[in-house]
């Protein structure tokens, strides 16, 4: 079995799931089989919630104040496991918990996923890649039309409801992208962060 917890730079992570609905030119995932301390991140099935839950009993997590949703996969793309285990680190850990989406589950659910991730996650990271809808589906490749109009709005909607939203970028962009990345955030009030590509 794949590893579901693992950490990296000090973090730990949840890697619940190996679905996603974009295909990044970027992705790390294309280039190795794990990173961290995780020997791989490649699930051969998908984990289930009482798997995710005894990897989480088995984790010592002193010294960690956070868990994210982050791994091989687009965590939203397994919804119901990362609710329910969400809510079980909740009962159990005193940690704040973070969500690393794309910002497109409320196009692969069909719905506004926002309220019912608010319960049980405390901050939410949106990769917005790129400054112009062009830009993003070229280097993202979503499954969906009007994907990036649909993560704006994503971005939003969970800056109304968690403690702390943030969009982030990869610094290979050039400078004139990174500005105008950083002007949509701020038209939205909301913090852009810049992330190293490693």
């Amino acid at each position: 079995m794949a590893d579901i917890l693992y950490t990296y730079k000090n973090q730990v992570y949840a890697n619940i799931t190996n679905r996603c609905d974009c295909s990044c030119t970027f992705c790390v995932r294309s280039a190795k089989d794990a990173v961290g301390d995780a020997k791989t991140l490649w699930h051969k099935t998908e984990p289930t919630l009482a798997e995710i839950r005894q990897a989480v009993d088995r984790f010592d997590f002193t010294g960690y104040d956070e868990l994210v949703f982050c791994g091989y996969g687009e965590p939203t793309c397994a919804l119901d496991n990362l609710l329910a285990s969400a809510a079980y680190v909740k009962e159990n850990h005193p940690l704040s918990i973070r969500l690393n989406t794309n910002g497109l589950g409320n196009l692969y659910h069909g719905r506004n996923i926002v309220p019912e991730l608010a319960g049980v996650i405390d901050s939410v990271s949106i990769s917005l890649n790129a400054p112009t809808a062009e830009k993003y589906e070229a280097v993202t490749r979503p499954q969906f039309e009007n994907a990036y109009p649909a993560l704006l709005e994503f971005a939003s909607l969970a800056k109304e409801a968690f403690a702390r939203t943030q969009l982030s970028i990869v610094d290979v962009l050039p400078p004139d992208e990174i500005a105008a990345c950083r002007k949509i955030a701020d038209d939205r009030g909301i913090y852009l962060k810049i992330r190293k590509y490693s």
